[in-house]
C-alpha cells in the first residue's frame, strides 16, 4: 500500500508541475537586419509586434544594421551568422536561393502574391526563383534613383541636362553629387549609350559590353564623357552618407540618389525640395538620356532559423500594407503593396513621381556579384580623372573581363 501511495503522490506532483508549466509563455528571440536609415522605424515596428503578441509569447527582437546590397555576400560567406529576418535588394534573390539560406514562403502565399500585383508582377518575379517558388516578401517598389535638386538654385530648365546643372553649381560654388564608387549608379552612362550589364540565363555570370568598340557609341566614348563630368569643379563623387552630409552643410545642392533619402532631403530643403528624372549628358557631342536600374527591396526568412513560426509572422508584419505605408512616410520609399501604392500621399510624392518619369529609361536590376568590385575600381578612376593616364580601352576590357567571371 505504501508503495502505491508514493507512486500516487509522484503522479499528483507531476500533474501539478505540468499545470504550472502550461502557464509559461514561449520565449522567442529573433535577430533582424535592416538598413541604417530604417533602424528607428524597425524598432517601432518590432515593439508593436511584441505588444501585439504579448499574450502568446515573450518576444525579444534584436536589430542590426546591414545594407540591403551586402546581405548576399555575408549570407554566402557566413550563413550561420545570417539574421532570422532580413531585407535585401531584389537582384540578390537567386544568389540567396542557390546558397540555400532562404525559406520558401508558404503561409499566406496567395494573399501575398495578390497584394503585390499578382504572379506576373515584377515585385513577385523579383521575389521568386526561376521555377516560380516564392522566396521572399516584397517590401518596396522603388529601389531606383533619380535627381534631387534645390529649387533655390535651379530652374526646371537647368535640370534637363547634367552640363547645365554643373554650370549652375560652379557659379554658386556648390556641388552636384553622384556615387561613382558604385556600378549601380555608373550604369547610368553606359545604359544611356545602349550598353548593358545583366545576368546571363544560367544565373551564374554577367553579360557586359561596356568595352564595346563598335556601334553608335563605344565604351571609350562613354568613359571620355565621364571624365568630362569629373573635370567640373562642381562634381562631387560621394556615397549616401556624403550626400546627406553635403546637403546638411549646404555644399550639395543637387544629387543622384534614391527615395530612401526623400524625407531627409525634404526636411533640409523645405519648400525648395524637388525631385525629377535623371538629366541628359553630353556624349560624342550630343545629348543622351541617363539610364538607371529599377528594383525592389525584399524581406527574407533564414531557412535554418530556430523560430520559423515567429520569423515568418514578423516578416509578414513588416511588409503588410499598413507598415509599407509607414515606411513610405518615414523614408519616402514607394510601396510594392498595390493598395498602399495607390494611396494619395504616395501618388503625390515628388520622389515617386521622379521614379515614374525615369521608368521608361530604367531596366530591372539583375546582376551577379563579380560585377561590383571592378565597377567600383573603374568608377573611382574615372571620378579621380584617370590620374595615371591609363588607356581607357584597356581599363574597360579589364572591367568586363572581371565582371563576366562566374559567381563563386
Amino acid at each position: 500500500m505504501r508503495k502505491y501511495r508514493i507512486v500516487a503522490l509522484l503522479l499528483v506532483a507531476a500533474m501539478l508541475m505540468g499545470t504550472c508549466g502550461c502557464g509559461r509563455k514561449k520565449q522567442v528571440k529573433l535577430t533582424v537586419w535592416g538598413s541604417e536609415a530604417s533602424q528607428e522605424m524597425l524598432r517601432e515596428m518590432a515593439d508593436e509586434f511584441i505588444q501585439l503578441h504579448a499574450k502568446e509569447a515573450e518576444i525579444e527582437i534584436v536589430l542590426r544594421v546591414e545594407d540591403e546590397d551586402t546581405v548576399a555576400d555575408n549570407a554566402v560567406s557566413n550563413p550561420e551568422q545570417l539574421a532570422d529576418v532580413f531585407s535585401f535588394a531584389g537582384d540578390q534573390t537567386m544568389r540567396l536561393v542557390n546558397a540555400g539560406v532562404l525559406m520558401p514562403v508558404e503561409q499566406g502565399k496567395d494573399q501575398i502574391i495578390e497584394a503585390n500585383g499578382g504572379a506576373d508582377s515584377t515585385a513577385i518575379v523579383a521575389a521568386s526563383s526561376g521555377d516560380g517558388v516564392l522566396y521572399a516578401y516584397p517590401l518596396t517598389a522603388s529601389n531606383g534613383y533619380f535627381m534631387y535638386y534645390n529649387a533655390e538654385y535651379f530652374t526646371p530648365a537647368d535640370v534637363e541636362t547634367l552640363d547645365g546643372m554643373l554650370r549652375v553649381a560652379e557659379q554658386a560654388g556648390k556641388s552636384v553629387s553622384m556615387d561613382w564608387t558604385s556600378g549601380w549608379y555608373i550604369y547610368s552612362f553606359f545604359g544611356g549609350a545602349g550598353m548593358q550589364i545583366c545576368l546571363a540565363e544560367d544565373g551564374n555570370h554577367n553579360i557586359c559590353d561596356w568595352n564595346s568598340t563598335s556601334g553608335t557609341y563605344t565604351g571609350v566614348d562613354v568613359a571620355e564623357a565621364m571624365l568630362s563630368v569629373a573635370a567640373s569643379d562642381a562634381f562631387l563623387n560621394t556615397n549616401d552618407e556624403g550626400f546627406r552630409n553635403g546637403i546638411e552643410t549646404g555644399e550639395v545642392i543637387a544629387g543622384v540618389n534614391g527615395p530612401w533619402n526623400a524625407e531627409f532631403v525634404k526636411k533640409q530643403w523645405g519648400d525648395n525640395y524637388r525631385a525629377v528624372k535623371l538629366p541628359t549628358y553630353t556624349l560624342k557631342g550630343g545629348q543622351v538620356q541617363m539610364a538607371s536600374f529599377a528594383g525592389y527591396k525584399l524581406v527574407g526568412v533564414k531557412a535554418s532559423t530556430q523560430e520559423p513560426e515567429w520569423a515568418v509572422k514578423f516578416a509578414e508584419y513588416i511588409t503588410d500594407e499598413e507598415n509599407q505605408l509607414k515606411r513610405f512616410r518615414v523614408t519616402g520609399e514607394g510601396p510594392s503593396n498595390v493598395r498602399a501604392a495607390q494611396a494619395a500621399e504616395v501618388q503625390e510624392s515628388p520622389a515617386v513621381t521622379a521614379l515614374r518619369d525615369q521608368a521608361p529609361y530604367s531596366v530591372r536590376q539583375s546582376i551577379a556579384s563579380p560585377f561590383w568590385t571592378p565597377a567600383t575600381i573603374f568608377g573611382t578612376i574615372m571620378a579621380s580623372g584617370n590620374p595615371d593616364g591609363r588607356d581607357l580601352q584597356e581599363l574597360l576590357d579589364e572591367l568586363v573581363e572581371e565582371a563576366s567571371q562566374p559567381e563563386q
